[in-house]
């Protein structure tokens, strides 16, 4: 089994991914990723209430799963912190969580439309993508899942599924663990971008059910997963100018040739009296 983080650790990562799904277009001002305490299945870990693209290690807090800081601090927390405590609540299995508004997926969130997996990667949707719609249990609210029992319903709203549509609002996207949940969340929102511009063609083929749960299995292994977030990685070393790239190797010089001493020049009688006669002339 993997070492478990230190909490240091943790809050390092946990913050690099908040800035690498924002910088890859998901997450905006608003929205947020926690991931459940490395050590303590009955604590979170979220940011203080800033953008995404902003938030650094000291940035990162303590919660239980009441949604309650640890320690109480002056800055604002987010409201919507219990979506991720219930979600902890119900599912054991879940050790990270994000919260969105990506443009691509806001227009199913409106439409109602279903969204289903179009290409390979989409497949990490999962079988099938719940609608959650506040105005079933709560009537007119101002949208944002700040009741514990709000974040209760959309917690059963999201069952066993990875992501869960909030009809009018966002989406809520589950993992096993931060990198699947990262890996799952920017797919899952290029998914949605490629079902509307092949809408916009005609005609959508999503995978079968059997291609779902086969491709989603495939790509959520530990080589893909890594290997996606190493990119996206870099990409964000890049975009905060923390990227140097490694000096390519150079071969070893060849060792210089000796130099080779010139073989002296042995005149023999008939040369001596050729050049005897030059000098004569």
């Amino acid at each position: 089994m993997p070492v478990p983080l230190t909490l240091d650790q943790a809050k390092e990562v946990l913050a690099r991914a908040n800035r690498m799904i924002a910088n890859e277009g998901v997450l905006d001002a608003f929205g947020h990723v926690t991931m459940r305490h490395p050590t303590d299945p009955g604590r979170y870990l979220m940011s203080r209430s800033r953008g995404p693209e902003l938030v650094q290690p000291e940035d990162i807090h303590e919660f239980t799963l009441d949604s309650q800081i640890i320690k109480p601090i002056e800055p604002r927390l987010y409201g919507e912190r219990v979506i991720h405590g219930e979600i902890y609540k119900a599912r054991p299995e879940v050790n990270a969580v994000c919260h969105h508004h990506a443009p691509s997926i806001l227009p199913f969130c409106i439409s109602g439309m279903e969204l289903k997996p179009v290409y390979h990667l989409g497949a990490t949707l999962g079988p099938a993508v719940p609608f959650w719609d506040s105005r079933d249990d709560f009537g007119d609210t101002t949208l944002i899942v700040a009741k514990p029992e709000e974040g209760a319903s959309l917690a059963k709203a999201l069952g066993p599924n990875w992501i869960v549509l909030m009809r009018r609002h966002g989406a809520t996207v589950a993992g096993t663990t931060l990198e699947e949940l990262t890996f799952r969340t920017i797919y899952t929102a290029r998914n949605a971008s490629m079902q509307i511009q092949a809408y916009g063609l005609g005609h959508v083929s999503p995978l079968t059910a059997a291609e779902t749960e086969l491709a989603g299995e495939y790509n959520l292994r530990p080589g893909p997963v890594a290997r996606a977030w190493e990119y996206w990685s870099v990409r964000l070393d890049k975009a905060e100018g923390n990227w140097r790239a490694a000096k390519p190797k150079t071969l070893p010089k060849k060792p210089a040739k000796a130099a080779t001493k010139k073989r002296p020049v042995i005149k023999t009688a008939a040369k001596k009296r050729k050049t005897k006669a030059k000098r004569s002339r």
